[in-house]
């Protein structure tokens, strides 16, 4: 068995230190090089990947320039074989356009329209570092989870996607209740320990296809996708519940000394679905913001929808 290899790379003021065990490098996969979603990542566990527009797609690329079903990855003899599907802008490996079926090798650059992906037969440091990258650019550092960025392209993609499957979407849109107060009686050390606390919390109930974001300040949204109001509606009670029976318990300093509290926070949320008459994610979000204050005017610790 072999020893792990550590990696150190500077990017700007942070500092990656990996430790990669020879188990992380094995599966093939696809990294964006290009667009508002460079450096994600699709694996490619299947013999067989179409790559599209289509919501039922292998891989889900939502760009004007790329067909519904572009092009198709396909495990044969061992290799990985690429080949164009008939797509209106073409598939091209290394700038070289695809006339027929052809055997990808790791690195290869790959353009379908004006969407660049690079192919790598194993998940190396290569793959590895461009995952922290990937990272840093998508999560909020204060809480943890995605932010404010990355939470609207994804409701957008969602959105659109929703629309073209007639398939549901639901928002919850919530916020911490009198958060204003937990600075000011604790500090912004204990402020910031209740919203990152508060997050890994609700990451506990929500299910692992829905995504939780940090849209600023203490305003928090989770996206919902194929799930309808009910279902919504349950999942932020969940939610709801799960916060106020949360003890936090926060150390701050005073005139006389150090003192530790125990905390108890609520949250007032709304719940919103897709409708036909919505056009743009923005009204979805609208309309659980609004159903937000709702419960806020209503006495807060409570949900509206």
């Amino acid at each position: 068995m072999g020893s792990e290899t550590t990696v150190i790379m500077k990017t700007g003021d942070h500092s990656l230190v990996m430790n990669v065990a020879p188990s992380q490098q094995r599966r093939s996969c696809l990294i964006v090089y290009s667009g508002t979603e460079t450096g994600k990542r699709f694996v490619l566990d299947g013999l067989a990947t179409v790559i599209g527009r289509l919501a039922d797609v292998g891989v889900f690329i939502d760009h004007p320039s790329v067909s519904r079903r572009h092009a198709e990855l396909e495990v044969v003899a061992g290799a990985m074989l690429i080949s164009d599907l008939g797509s209106s802008n073409g598939t091209y490996v290394n700038d070289v356009r695809l006339e027929a079926p052809r055997p990808l090798k790791d690195g290869d650059l790959i353009r379908l329209g004006k969407v660049f992906l690079k192919y790598y037969e194993q998940e190396n440091l290569d793959v590895l570092l461009h995952d922290r990258i990937y990272r840093m650019a998508t999560v909020d550092a204060g809480t943890d989870i995605f932010n404010r960025q990355y939470l609207v392209d994804f409701l957008k993609g969602e959105f659109r996607l929703a629309k073209l499957t007639n398939r549901p979407l639901s928002l919850v849109y919530y916020d911490l209740d009198y958060f204003k107060s937990v600075n000011d009686n604790y500090g912004h050390s204990a402020g910031d320990q209740v919203l990152k606390e508060s997050a890994a919390v609700v990451k506990t109930v929500v299910r692992k296809d829905d995504l939780l974001g940090r849209l600023g300040g203490e305003e928090f949204v989770v996206v919902l996708p194929n799930t309808p109001l009910q279902a919504a509606t349950e999942l932020a009670e969940r939610m709801r519940a799960a916060i106020e029976a949360h003890a936090f318990v926060l150390s701050f300093q005073t005139p006389l000394g150090k003192r530790t509290v125990t905390h108890k926070q609520t949250v007032s949320l709304g719940v919103a679905q897709l409708s036909d008459e919505m056009q743009e994610s923005r009204e979805l979000l609208d309309a659980a913001d609004h159903a937000l204050y709702r419960a806020k005017r209503g006495g807060r610790n409570r949900l509206s929808c």
